[in-house]
């Protein structure tokens, strides 16, 4: 498609930060919100973004947006879900922890507790956890992928049937409103697979932005769960699904 050159400049922002909101433009291009609107409905069109709420992120079936444009993305809403889910995994547990920059923010928020134990296969986890001496923490074998520091693999996939612990806590690259977990990599969906069936309580932790997004594997179900942390639950489908199968969503305003 031809693009105008405010929407060439658009796709720049979209690239570096993995999203554009309709406030963000309309203050750097000086125009109303109504003209932007217009811009990202015809990229949307064009499929090279999908709309997101206020705004819109990459359109990407196939890859994942990059680990540093991933943290920008509702950083804010993302320490919310953490601290959500760290307030449901009491002292002298043991959980699993997978790669994600959501779970990543569940780390932080459960550096006050005492005595965890620790299975990750994300190093970032790993070097958040560090800082409480309490914690037992025990990082997965495989192969490490630089971009995001996971950890994947079938040596990874090993390691983790080894044990059996309280909780599991993972990300999804997407969810759609049928309940289906989404991934990019079959690799790190087989270690999330294996993690699902080694823990006694399963949680998910997603922001609203997972389920404008499409991705190519399927990890699972969300009736695999026992709880979903989000910042908001924006599909009645989802929810519906949820009570269908006992899997209660925590968010902000319910938790």
């Amino acid at each position: 498609m031809q693009l105008s050159l405010r929407q060439q400049q658009i796709m720049n922002v979209a690239r570096q930060d993995g999203r554009v909101t309709v406030d963000g433009l309309v203050q750097s291009f000086d125009v109303t919100p109504q003209t932007i609107r217009k811009d990202l409905n015809s990229l949307c069109a064009g499929k090279l973004l999908v709309r997101a709420h206020g705004g819109a992120i990459l359109a990407s079936g196939t890859e994942n947006v990059q680990y540093e444009q991933r943290q920008a993305l509702y950083s804010e809403e993302k320490k919310q879900i953490g601290a959500l889910c760290a307030a449901q995994i009491p002292d002298n547990s043991s959980l699993f922890i997978n790669i994600g920059t959501t779970t990543e923010a569940v780390a932080s928020a459960l550096l006050e507790h005492h005595n965890l134990m620790v299975v990750t296969n994300n190093l970032n986890v790993a070097n958040i956890l560090l800082q409480n001496t309490s914690f037992e923490i025990i990082i997965a074998g495989g192969v490490l992928r630089h971009r995001d520091r996971g950890i994947t693999g079938e040596a990874t996939v090993d390691f983790i049937k080894q044990f059996k612990l309280d909780y599991a806590v993972i990300g999804t690259s997407a969810l759609d409103e049928q309940g289906a977990l989404l991934d990019f990599d079959y690799r790190e969906a087989r270690v999330t697979q294996t993690i699902l069936s080694n823990a006694r309580e399963r949680f998910l932790v997603s922001d609203k932005g997972k389920l404008e997004r499409t991705a190519p594997v399927r990890v699972g179900h969300v009736s695999q769960l026992t709880d979903v942390f989000m910042d908001e639950c924006t599909s009645d489908e989802l929810q519906v699904v949820c009570e269908q199968h006992n899997v209660t969503i925590h968010t902000p305003d319910k938790p």
